[in-house]
């Protein structure tokens, strides 16, 4: 049998021996293609070149390209997992003719190829022609069904329509008609009782096409009439994984050596055999599955976030972790432990993964971890509202609840709705996109501008002087009124101002307008569709005046100085953590500086003091500021500016440099580092996964930090009697209240010890199972430790449950639950103790054998216990 190593292997040699070019396959996530997020077909590389777009350099092309299909059209997502076939990303393996060979040689070498290099059995193999379009005026493809008869019979000859065969990359452009091929992979006796012929394109999981050979041979008009095209093109594509279904003798995708050794580790991780029961073989596919698109899109660059692409991607791992966490029983991150399986399967052929590993792990994980808090928050609650709608004999979760859910745990609404599918139950979607569109009207309402129309003092356009002036003579042009938040101010347009309007991660200006006897206070300054515009609370009483226009110097400089720090901290991030470091983000105020950036982990205490001191070196270097207005964008680029995070560049741009620091920027800058004065960094940490945040003052406010940070000092060094040896004396403290906690545990311990036996000597039984109760008032890890202990001594049936007060005033609840009950009576110690747990005003969950509940009533504690033994029929 081949491994899908070999197969892969064996078609790129056998294109190659027919005139090929072997191209690697295009990144996965698509940059520069507004109408594509994602590449979904093999074509997709080569759109340009079959839209004349660009040359051909290669007219015979071959690969395997890595595909993705979660949105638009080509959705899967949801079939993932369920059945034998779908999947998310996919391999298409692709031979390409632009302008070369046409129909006779693509059908003859894809026979070739399937029937003598791979061996597929002739009498499995059906295809589907072109029927032809009386619309389009096209007679039926002849030309492919008579060379398709060389080799088939014509009842396996299909006729196909217009919808299946006849491919079109748009309303206009390239298309023409395509032939399907197909095969049978059931077994003997399933063939002999019903004919293949009758399945073909039926949906059906064994008689699946494999390989679609489309004819580029037309260009549709935007008239919709078709001519020929000059140059014929040949785009194929054959699905990888059910190719190798057929070739290894398997009757799914997921039975191939691509899945198996994934699934096979997903099984040993969690102990759960694969084919075990339906909703873990289920929940195991989805892992394998949504593991490789994962590892992919980060490894073309693609990270989980909130926004288009990353959306996708963060969405398709939650899929994933929730699948898991809910079949599976992960209630910690392990996903990322799966790549080692995954690169072992694809590394060879995706050498990208190798290099990657480090990158996609700790993504991977990160995003977990934060997707398991939501998942542990959101689910207490809703298995809440799922109980509370039992109550009340409703099955459907209120939609102003769904939101909550989504609103403040970010809790998905499919996530939502599948959950609630398991119980039976569904969601109010009317209701919940109703409270989001509420939630909407907040939002706007809040911040909402209630502006009077502009008046008009004069005709003009504001020139920006503040590069070069911080004061200026200047007339207001026009001004307006306008309300928000109950609070009122006016809009203010001057003829010239050296106000930095709110831009670019800096914040707006503020100073004053001086007609020679009143100062009028500017107390921000933003932009409005591309105009500067001051905020003011009072209006000059002459607005036909001459003004001074004066920015508040002394917030502009520090402002100034944080903003070029930026650049520098910029720098120095690259050369410690590497070229692969790109400023996320940023806000320069006065007061503090952030800076986000792509790193995929926390960045080190000691990387940080590098950072620091790489910074500081800098300032004291004195660097004069080199500035270039209106510099072409490509010569900038060429001058080594960085273009940054999808910032919109005009044709013309300003370019900063400071020494070896060179970037495109539109702000406010010092004329020499040696003004910044000294950089001190606050904090380092994460904005999202694989987005890091640092936080920074620099000058005066580099000094308030330091001053902070002795008065700290000094006050700790108070509290140990100002000891000369501080650290000593702090370690000695620590050390002592550690033995004193020691002793505590080990007093605890010999307590329970103690109560254990008592509870041994006793012997209650009821419905012949040993019911253990305890009420005393032990710390809730002692009263883990205890049901453990029991658990572990017993060969008999029992149930532990523990109501226990804690120090804070309130409650918790222990259920622990013998192995024969779980499985030979179906008893779920989460069920019962999120059942229960209403007694005591709390929440809670946990496994089928072992399950916790807090809450804020102790007095609801013995009515929890005398519930434990109603729902479980031991008392009645």
């Amino acid at each position: 049998m081949m491994t899908s190593k070999e197969i892969r292997a064996s078609y790129k040699a056998f294109f190659q021996s027919k005139g090929h070019q072997i191209v690697p396959s295009a990144p996965m996530v698509i940059k520069g293609d507004p109408t594509l997020m994602f590449t979904n077909a093999g074509m997709n590389q080569f759109k340009d070149i079959i839209l004349g777009h660009a040359d051909i350099k290669y007219p015979r092309v071959a690969d395997s390209q890595k595909c993705l299909r979660v949105s638009g059209k080509h959705n899967d997502l949801e079939e993932v997992g369920h059945d034998t076939y779908h999947h998310t990303m996919f391999e298409m393996l692709g031979n390409w003719s632009f302008g070369d060979y046409f129909k006779r040689e693509a059908i003859e070498w894809a026979w070739e190829y399937l029937t003598e290099v791979l061996g597929v059995d002739k009498n499995r193999l059906y295809v589907t022609v072109f029927e032809g379009s009386a619309e389009d005026n096209l007679e039926r493809d002849n030309e492919a069904a008579s060379i398709w008869a060389q080799f088939l019979p014509s009842e396996r000859i299909i006729n196909g329509n217009k919808k299946d065969n006849f491919w079109e990359m748009g309303d206009q452009g390239p298309c023409g008609p395509c032939s399907e091929i197909h095969i049978d992979i059931r077994s003997d006796e399933e063939r002999a009782t019903v004919d293949g012929l009758t399945l073909v394109n039926q949906s059906h999981p064994q008689v699946i096409e494999i390989w679609n050979l489309v004819f580029m041979q037309y260009n549709r008009k935007a008239d919709g009439s078709l001519d020929s095209l000059p140059n014929k093109v040949i785009d194929t594509g054959m699905g990888f994984e059910r190719l190798c279904m057929a070739i290894q003798g398997k009757t799914s995708n997921y039975d191939t050596d691509i899945f198996t050794p994934i699934i096979q580790t997903i099984a040993t991780l969690t102990g759960i055999e694969y084919g075990q029961t339906k909703e873990t073989d289920i929940a195991m596919r989805v892992i394998a599955d949504h593991i490789r698109t994962i590892a992919f899109a980060i490894t073309d660059g693609q990270l989980p976030s909130n926004a288009k692409a990353g959306y996708v991607i963060r969405r398709i791992l939650r899929r994933a972790v929730r699948y898991g966490y809910t079949f599976l029983g992960r209630r910690e991150a392990f996903m990322y432990t799966l790549i080692p399986a995954l690169i072992e399967t694809m590394g060879d052929a995706y050498p990208e993964l190798i290099s990657g590993r480090d990158l996609i792990q700790r993504v991977m994980k990160e995003e977990e971890e934060s997707f398991l808090r939501t998942l542990e928050t959101g689910i207490r609650l809703l298995d809440k509202k799922i109980e509370e709608a039992k109550e009340a004999n409703t099955k459907v979760l209120v939609g102003e609840d769904a939101f909550i859910l989504y609103d403040t745990y970010g809790f998905p609404l499919d996530l939502t709705a599948l959950i609630l599918q398991e119980h039976g139950m569904s969601v109010d979607e009317a209701g919940f996109e109703s409270s989001m569109q509420k939630q909407r009207e907040r939002a706007r309402n809040a911040a909402a501008i209630d502006a009077e129309d502009w008046h008009i003092v004069r005709e003009g356009e504001t020139q920006f002087v503040g590069y070069d002036f911080t004061e200026i003579d200047t007339e207001i042009l026009r001004y307006r009124k306008v309300s928000q938040k109950n609070k009122e101010y006016y809009q203010v347009v001057l003829s010239a101002t050296p106000f930095y309007a709110e831009m670019g991660g800096q914040v707006g200006d503020s100073g004053y307008l001086y007609d020679g006897t009143n100062k009028y206070e500017v107390f921000d300054t933003k932009r409005e569709n591309n105009l500067a515009v001051h905020l003011m609370k009072k209006l000059p009483e002459d607005v036909t005046a001459h003004f001074t226009a004066h920015i508040d110097l002394e917030r502009r400089r520090a402002a100034e100085a944080n903003h070029t720090a930026t650049h520098l901290l910029h720098e120095a991030l690259r050369e410690v953590l590497g070229q692969h470091v790109e400023q996320k983000g940023s806000f320069v105020s006065p007061e503090v500086l952030r800076f986000d950036f792509a790193h995929f982990s926390k960045v080190e205490p000691e990387q940080l003091r590098t950072v620091e001191r790489l910074v500081n070196a800098r300032i004291r270097a004195n660097m004069v500021r080199e500035e270039f207005r209106n510099v072409p964008i490509a010569e900038a680029q060429a001058m080594g500016a960085m273009a940054l995070f999808g910032e919109k560049y005009g044709e013309e741009v300003r370019v900063l440099k400071y020494g070896t620091s060179i970037e495109l920027c539109g702000g406010t800058h010092v004329s020499a580092t040696g003004v910044i004065g000294f950089f001190r960094i606050l904090s380092e940490s994460s904005v999202a996964a694989g987005v890091r945040r640092i936080e920074a003052v620099t000058g005066a406010g580099a000094e308030r930090v330091l001053y902070e940070v002795e008065d700290t000092l000094r006050s700790i060094r108070e509290l140990f009697n100002n000891s000369p040896q501080l650290i000593t004396a702090i370690k000695k403290t620590v050390e002592e209240n550690a033995e004193l906690g020691k002793q505590i545990q080990d007093l605890v311990k010999a307590q329970i010890a103690k109560y254990k036996a008592t509870l041994l000597e006793r012997r209650e039984e009821l419905s012949g199972v040993r019911v253990f109760i305890v009420r005393e008032d032990f710390p809730a890890d002692a009263i883990k430790d205890l049901a453990f202990q029991l658990a572990g001594e017993l060969q008999e049936s029992f149930l532990f449950v523990a109501g226990n007060r804690t120090p804070d005033g309130k409650c918790s609840l222990t259920l622990m639950l013998s192995k024969d009950l779980v499985e030979q009576r179906g008893w779920s110690a989460a069920n019962i103790i999120r059942s229960v747990a209403k007694h005591i005003q709390g929440g809670g969950g946990g496994q089928a054998h072992f399950a916790t509940a807090g809450g804020k009533n102790p007095e609801g504690l013995g009515a929890a216990i005398e519930q434990v033994l109603l729902d479980t029929g031991l008392k009645s």
